[in-house]
């Protein structure tokens, strides 16, 4: 299975607050909001959500297309990606403006303020996804993740005019989306990715019920947190998936974004969604357990007896052919 990941391509500033946000807000007093907040160190992580999920799916054996747009300061981002086995083949240069960057803090409540600045992303409204599927000999699924909202518009509609299955994924650029643009981002996807907060806001920008929601999509993936995953499969019953336990938490940063890796990664073996969505959240684990979202190394052995520890032997026995990993 061909999977193209279209999406942001950035380097992380992730910062830690030892301290609520919480205790700083004057509610009666938000319209003149000025805080800034003392943090206790500093880490220049590789990031994007395009790049992470598709470092996800190389590290579990796949080879997915990236497709975004970056600056010349790329160079040696491009030499990681490619060396854990993600094609960047279809990465779009620009000639002008830096990769993008997102600043983000992160409280003693996991809780998170943060900025991006565009950048290079704002030229992937330029990508043709055509070329793309020519290069690789076809596209059997495109994500359309969070990115240039240009760029999202037309990745959806492109994907629509040729027959071509996506994924819709706009997470965090939904709150800069109007009703309208939500529904030419979602309507006749194949699957939608969205947490609590995004589907809600869905619903309300666009003046949907929930129902109506998930029926604008064939399957919807709605992550809940410490609460699971709800996987909607049109005209059947829910699946219901909880979380895998981790060893310690140390910044949920990409944490939606190696889920998504592992569903996807379950999707292109042919896993129903069930193991789909617990292999997605046996690597959203990894993680969490880790500052940065392309800092965990995943060995093969270990990460299959979590799976049984976590969703018992029979999900770590199907899934196990599926996946390699860097380490036995």
């Amino acid at each position: 299975m061909q999977i193209a990941i279209t999406g942001s391509i950035a380097t992380d500033h992730l910062m830690t607050f030892d301290g609520l946000f919480a205790d700083s807000l004057v509610v009666e007093q938000l319209d003149k909001i000025s805080l800034s907040f003392l943090t206790q160190d500093l880490q220049v992580r590789r990031g994007g959500v395009a790049a992470n999920i598709a470092f996800g799916m190389a590290n579990l054996g796949q080879r997915p297309v990236l497709v975004g747009a970056v600056g010349e300061d790329f160079t040696d981002y491009r030499s990681w990606l490619q060396r854990h086995g993600v094609d960047c083949e279809s990465v779009h240069y620009s000639e002008s403006q830096h990769t993008a960057r997102f600043i983000c803090t992160t409280d003693r409540d996991m809780a998170q303020i943060a900025t991006f600045y565009a950048g290079a992303m704002t030229e992937a409204r330029d990508i043709e996804l055509a070329p793309v599927a020519r290069r690789v000999g076809g596209l059997d699924l495109v994500v359309v993740g969070a990115n240039d909202p240009e760029a999202m518009l037309r990745h959806s509609d492109e994907c629509r005019s040729r027959g071509i299955p996506f994924a819709a994924d706009p997470s965090q650029q939904l709150a800069f989306c109007d009703g309208e643009t939500i529904e030419r981002l979602v309507d006749g996807a194949e699957y939608l990715f969205t947490n609590e907060y995004e589907s809600h806001l869905a619903c309300q920008k666009t003046g949907w019920s929930e129902e109506e929601l998930g029926n604008r999509v064939r399957v919807q993936v709605k992550t809940r947190g410490k609460d699971g995953v709800t996987v909607r499969v049109r005209g059947e019953e829910p699946i219901e998936v909880g979380i895998a336990r981790e060893v310690r938490k140390a910044d949920p940063t990409g944490v939606g974004d190696a889920f998504r890796s592992g569903f996807l990664t379950g999707l292109a073996a042919g896993l129903p969604h069930r193991r789909c969505a617990e292999l997605g959240s046996m690597l959203a684990t990894y993680v969490i357990e880790t500052v940065g979202t392309q800092e965990y190394v995943l060995g093969k052995a270990r990460f299959l007896e979590r799976l049984a520890e976590a969703y018992g032997s029979d999900s770590a026995e199907e899934i196990a052919p599926h996946i390699t990993c860097p380490r036995p």
